[in-house]
């Protein structure tokens, strides 16, 4: 195995995207030559199992020397000596290395495609092998280290201690290890959840006065794999040591990851969501004084501030034009007095139906009424079956809500809330507004509505059934030249469907053909559309104020070539596609941040079933924004009380593998609850607090 990595690593510079060419230079000959040494001499290797500890060794060299003597040794004009290859053995190198490297171009081409891995353009062998061994449930950190992940158990004797491996220089023990359920992909976050108070293993290995070393050529792999003993036994993260005993380097490596130290990172401020019911339909504030009780207890922790969601349902309940912001006022004149900070969600939406939602408010009782009367205002599936969440984007232009068009309500709405808590504004206490652009306040189309039958993992269903949102796709199919492209797919299944149930979404499905890529298009760019106008509104509201837009990942089915999941939410993100690289372009323009949600998954998903991969689509995301120098806050998907699960969302927030030192602009917690100030969850929490701010623990400080 050892050399086919070395033959495989050789062409690691020369290799240019896909089709790469082959140096035709004759001086690479004795390179050629230096390959063939390579592969038939083995330097000692030491491979780190879950369980075992490996040392083989290869220490023949006569089949070297005979390889050599094929060669002859001419004399030059000055008496010397050099090597000469036959022109034939020169011509068959070059073609070995053309094939090989054709190969090379094939299997990573095939890897984009069918296997979905995120690779990236230029791509090498290198790549290739850590995609491979994190499918195998092994963690490959940036600078190569590489080792077992949590799921990969140490075996235990009688006692339950970790077995100690020993072994010689004429001993081979072949590792074991299981085969776990893993994500592919080549995204550099953590596989799964992390496991901070596990064994160790020690590995024996012999002294390092090994003949092997005589050279500085002759290197040992020990070295290349698990890094020099010095930098080894201070390796916070990795938590290495190395001993010795009986002449032998005893190292003591863990099976899982160490706690990181979040001392000394940046400051990234934290937000805890208030309940959804904190403001009632009569716009009341419900039990200020149990509330008051709940934020001494986050101020004393150091938490920033709260983010409490603003229902245009109770609001503007009544009548268009009559808001009502008292229930408001009083939590902000709170909040003020406790010197908290204040995120606000304009929430466009109405809230009950779906996962978490513990109370109902429903759209403002005028827009129902208009509704019954014209239930096209609502988004409509293929089947006919309104979804009264949130307006249709068909109607953002269409004046019919009495007189206004949806983006003038919503403009209307968020320019009252600016005048009427202008102090707020103006002390600075007001630091972000989120503004809601569909389902859930998020920017995607209700394609998985809980009330019609959706269950996790179904691909959802295309939302664009309605009279509005028909005549806008008629008039993109008659400037493209094909009117009998202005309907919606015929075989693209139902709310819980699987990808290769249908003809639209299966590998080489209807989705890649003309008619799909036209309608992805269309689709797709209508969600950028409806960002664009009511982000440039709200632009206008808030001017002086961060706005953002919340984003979040439908992480299901992103290994499969369609991405359907993601499809019918109105992300057209199929194989070598970037469908986010419009949206985050349109948030560039208005200088928008991105709340992505997709921080982390619930036990309950089975993500080998759906194919799913929540890393990898929250990396090319949240990546792709900072790339554009898009500021990226986040929330938690799921109920978070435990110290593994704050880890792995601190990794998430402030990733060691992000070469220009990225990290989250901002962090909500889901949310405030009397389960959240139980002692030993508080004690938790606050921890949580203090690494997201940079500070030492106790546990830390020397």
């Amino acid at each position: 195995m050892a050399a086919e990595i070395q033959r495989f690593a050789i062409s690691e510079e020369d290799d240019d995207e896909m089709g790469m060419d082959v140096k035709e230079e004759d001086d690479d000959d004795d390179d050629d030559d230096n390959e063939d040494k390579n592969m038939v001499t083995s330097n000692p290797t030491v491979v780190v199992g879950s369980d075992v500890g490996v040392l083989s060794t290869s220490g023949s060299n006569r089949f070297v020397m005979q390889h050599n003597q094929q060669y002859q040794d001419q004399q030059t004009p000055l008496g010397g000596s050099r090597r000469c290859r036959p022109q034939e053995e020169k011509e068959r190198t070059k073609l070995r290395e053309r094939q090989r490297r054709a190969i090379t171009a094939k299997i990573l081409a095939g890897l984009r495609r069918h296997g979905n891995y995120n690779l990236r353009v230029r791509a090498d062998i290198n790549d290739v092998i850590a995609a491979l061994a994190r499918e195998a449930g092994w963690v490959v950190l940036p600078d190569g280290t590489t080792f077992p992940s949590r799921s990969q158990n140490t075996r235990t004797t009688g006692g339950g201690a970790p077995t100690t491996a020993v072994t010689s220089s004429s001993t081979q023990m072949p590792a074991q290890h299981s085969s776990p359920n893993s994500l592919r992909g080549v995204s550099p976050g953590y596989r799964g959840t992390v496991d901070y108070n596990a064994p160790h293993m020690k590995v024996c290995l012999p002294p390092t006065s090994s003949s092997y070393d005589a050279s500085n050529g002759a290197r040992s792999q020990t070295s290349a794999m698990i890094g020099d003993g010095g930098d080894l036994h201070n390796d916070p993260l990795l938590g290495i040591s190395i001993d010795t005993d009986d002449n032998r380097q005893v190292v003591d490596m863990p099976t899982k990851l160490q706690e990181r130290d979040f001392a000394g990172t940046p400051y990234v401020p934290i937000y805890v969501m208030l309940p959804l019911g904190v403001v009632n339909m009569k716009c009341e504030l419900v039990d200020p004084d149990g509330l008051v009780k709940q934020l001494k207890v986050l101020k004393s922790i150091n938490v920033d501030g709260v983010t409490v969601d603003c229902w245009w349902g109770i609001v503007e309940a009544h009548a268009p034009h009559e808001y009502n912001w008292n229930g408001y006022k009083r939590l902000f004149q709170i909040l003020r007095e406790l010197k908290m900070k204040l995120q606000v969600v304009m929430s466009f939406h109405e809230c009950g139906g779906n996962v978490g939602d513990d109370v109902c408010i429903p759209l403002p009782h005028w827009v129902a009424e208009i509704g019954r009367t014209n239930p096209d205002i609502f988004f409509t599936d293929r089947s006919g079956k309104r979804d009264p969440e949130c307006l249709s984007w068909g109607i953002d232009k269409e004046r019919v809500l009495r007189g206004r068009t949806a983006v003038e309500v919503y403009f209307d709405c968020m320019r009252s809330f600016r005048v009427e808590f202008d102090e707020f504004f103006e002390d600075g206490m007001i630091s972000m507004i989120v503004v809601g652009l569909g389902p859930c306040g998020e920017l995607r189309y209700p394609c998985n509505p809980v009330k019609h039958g959706w269950r996790y993992p179904g691909i959802g269903e295309f939302q664009c059934y309605d009279q509005y949102m028909l005549k806008s796709l008629r008039k993109a199919a008659e400037l493209r030249g094909h009117s009998f492209w202005a309907r919606g797919p015929e075989n693209a299944g139902s709310y819980n469907s699987r990808p290769h149930e249908t003809g639209f979404f299966c590998d080489g499905g209807d989705y890649d053909g003309y008619y799909g890529r036209f309608f992805l298009n269309w689709y797709s760019q209508v969600l950028v559309d409806h960002g664009d106008r009511v982000l440039s509104l709200a632009k206008l509201a808030f001017e002086g104020t961060c706005v953002s837009a919340k984003l979040s990942g439908f992480h299901w089915w992103y290994k499969t070539a369609s991405h359907a999941a993601e499809l019918t939410a109105g992300f057209y993100n199929s194989s070598n596609r970037n469908g986010y690289a419009a949206i985050t372009a349109m948030l560039k323009r208005h200088k928008a941040a991105l709340c992505f949600t997709c921080s982390e998954t619930s036990i309950d998903m089975d993500l080998s079933q759906s194919l799913s991969d929540p890393e990898g689509l929250s990396w090319q995301v949240v990546s792709g924004a900072w790339d554009a120098c898009i500021p990226v806050a986040s929330e938690n998907s799921f109920p978070c009380h435990d110290r593994q699960g704050y880890s792995y969302l601190l990794e998430r927030a402030k990733p060691t593998s992000h070469p220009d030192g990225r990290h989250f602009s901002a962090f909500t917690y889901l949310r405030l609850s009397p389960l959240l100030t139980v002692r030993q969850n508080l004690i938790e929490f606050e921890r949580f607090v203090k690494r997201m701010h940079g500070e030492a623990l106790l546990e830390y400080q020397r």
